[in-house]
């Protein structure tokens, strides 16, 4: 698994756009695309999330997430890490995007909490334990309940970031008061904590985060 540390040490860290995904004719722009990318890259973006919520993830057919990400992945060529959004409310289908980002060539996915099905914190700590224990690639967490109506607690965050492919979270509840209980609860585990709420990102990263997955970067 990636060296992924706290704060200005994290492998993830900075600005971390979630890409829009451009299509045209119905269809992924790839020049479009190519050209969001080398922007990004050259604008200083740390990190890209290819099929994140922004970038139309909860409409896309499989095959064509796997289609952004794997151009994602070629343009992007290295220079930055790539977290592939693979979230689902399905355990089996989740498990099915991560390995066909890993065979894609991404660094890390991108996993929101189970929407709709409202699972309880002992059904998230199942989940996110079943997913880790593939070991297809390392998992950042994304707690968004003001769109899954599901939240993954601090204390359930803390006891996930034990396991050794959970690499941290994405958080978008907007709670200050979450950085500082993740930050005690991990421990001496490497956990990178990114915002995913750009009106106070700032304020996250005051608090020890290490940088924010972020809509307005586009």
């Amino acid at each position: 698994m990636m060296n992924i540390k706290h704060g200005e040490n994290a492998m993830f860290h900075g600005s971390i756009p979630a890409l829009i995904t451009p299509f045209k004719n119905d269809a992924l722009d790839k020049e479009a695309y190519a050209q969001l990318i080398e922007r990004q890259i050259a604008g200083g973006s740390a990190a890209l999330v290819p099929v994140g919520t922004t970038g139309e993830s909860a409409t896309l057919p499989h095959p064509e997430q796997g289609e952004v990400i794997r151009f994602c992945v070629e343009v992007t060529a290295g220079r930055v890490p790539v977290i592939a959004g693979c979230g689902s409310n399905a355990t089996a289908e989740v498990l099915h995007l991560m390995a066909q980002a890993k065979v894609a060539g991404a660094d890390a996915a991108l996993v929101v909490a189970p929407y709709y099905n409202r699972p309880d914190q002992a059904g998230l700590i199942a989940h996110f334990k079943a997913l880790d224990a593939s070991g297809h690639l390392p998992i950042i967490m994304y707690n968004v309940p003001a769109r899954t109506v599901t939240d993954i607690l601090p204390e359930t965050v803390c006891a996930l970031a034990q396991l050794p492919n959970i690499a941290g979270i994405k958080d978008a509840t907007g709670d200050m008061t979450r950085t500082i209980a993740h930050t005690a609860g991990a421990g001496d585990q490497p956990f990178c904590q990114l915002s995913g709420d750009d009106p106070s990102a700032l304020a996250h990263r005051a608090m020890g985060g290490a940088g924010c997955i972020s809509v307005t970067a586009n």
